[in-house]
């Protein structure tokens, strides 16, 4: 592994691009239907999204190819097909015009970009680049959002910043202690070592915290499973980064000393913070997420008061990303400076870098 000393243009840039051969989750599952055209933009490309009736998700460009009108203002028409409201153009999901007016002969160039759409782990992920390497088996991991052992419920959120700075915060979670302190912040998140380890394509840092007392997040969700418990408690965060934007952290507490660092967590509560970031523009980005438990699987009032608790946790990261964004803005000329906690996402820099180099018009040319 390379010395975290060497010089990397990473290590200093303050916000990086997004690559475009990779998914992206453009949309909940449930957000797109077979009824209304749904608009996003994503790595700045605005898409136009649909079901077809047979429920089959649908990503255009959200432009028509005539005069560019967008499509996500017309209607749906037919059974797969949109319906431009300026001149009445209609597209199948192929993205070919099968209707123009006042004309029998439909000009053979008249399509509009039709991207690979998988829908998957309750998001619909659109790819962007080139469609022959859309490969469906590279959509990250995300399987704790559909699966019968877990349960939970998240949102998403428009971020005011570029999507880098929202990876930087999620690989360093030492930040918990100085913008989360009322409820999962603590000083044993700064005073604790940590572990990061990476290959191709992902990145993982780990970090135990030992016979501690639980932040008031936690000793909610251990009273959850646990009615009354008092005590300290042994807790974990293990970021797990997957190139380019996802993020799970496998978080939680058990009862000090009862094996937890070893692999017994009965004793505890775990859930997974599940994050997938989507480039808006180089200074915005969506924020998908959610928080799952693998315990009381049937209690929905904890699915919604966790819901609500995580939606002010990340509010709270909101308003510093802004802040951060307009700073940086503001100070074109600075450079970053990193510290020992930003090792992960150094990492995370490096390997979305490469990620870039890989589409450059050099290694096109190569």
């Amino acid at each position: 592994m390379p010395s975290l000393d060497t010089p990397q243009t990473s290590t200093t840039n303050k916000t990086l691009g997004h690559p475009l051969n990779t998914w992206y989750a453009a949309a909940w599952d449930h957000e797109v239907t077979a009824n209304a055209l749904f608009s996003r933009t994503v790595a700045g490309r605005p898409v136009v999204l649909y079901r077809t009736d047979a429920g089959r998700p649908v990503a255009l460009a959200d432009a028509c190819w005539h005069r560019l009108a967008p499509l996500s203002r017309g209607k749906r028409v037919g059974s797969d097909e949109v319906q431009c409201p300026y001149h009445g153009l209609r597209f199948n999901s192929a993205g070919r015009c099968t209707q123009m007016p006042a004309q029998s002969t439909i000009n053979p160039s008249a399509t509009v970009p039709s991207f690979p759409v998988v829908e998957r782990h309750r998001f619909l992920w659109v790819w962007l680049g080139d469609p022959t390497r859309a490969d469906p088996q590279t959509v990250p991991d995300m399987h704790q959002m559909d699966s019968p052992d877990w349960a939970g419920d998240g949102s998403n959120l428009s971020v005011d910043a570029n999507y880098q700075l929202l990876l930087d915060n999620l690989m360093d979670l030492t930040h918990e202690e100085f913008v989360h302190s009322s409820s999962i912040g603590q000083a044993e998140l700064s005073e604790s070592d940590f572990e990061v380890t990476h290959d191709e394509r992902t990145v993982t840092v780990s970090r135990w915290m030992l016979d501690i007392d639980p932040p008031p997040f936690w000793l909610k969700n251990m009273r959850d499973k646990f009615p009354g418990f008092t005590g300290r408690v042994d807790r974990w965060q293990i970021i797990r980064f997957e190139a380019p934007s996802t993020i799970r952290i496998d978080v939680g507490v058990a009862k000090a000393g009862t094996g937890a660092p070893q692999g017994d967590r009965s004793q505890g509560v775990n859930g997974y913070v599940m994050n997938t970031i989507t480039p808006r523009t180089d200074r915005s980005c969506h924020y998908f997420w959610a928080f799952m438990r693998n315990y009381r699987l049937e209690s929905q009032l904890i699915t919604t008061q966790l819901k609500e608790g995580v939606t002010n946790v990340f509010g709270e990261d909101d308003i510093m990303l802004a802040a951060q964004q307009a700073a940086i803005d503001a100070n074109p000329d600075h450079e970053f400076y990193s510290l020992n906690i930003d090792a992960g996402g150094m990492w995370v820099r490096r390997l979305i870098e490469r990620m870039l180099a890989a589409e450059s018009p050099a290694a096109a040319g190569a």
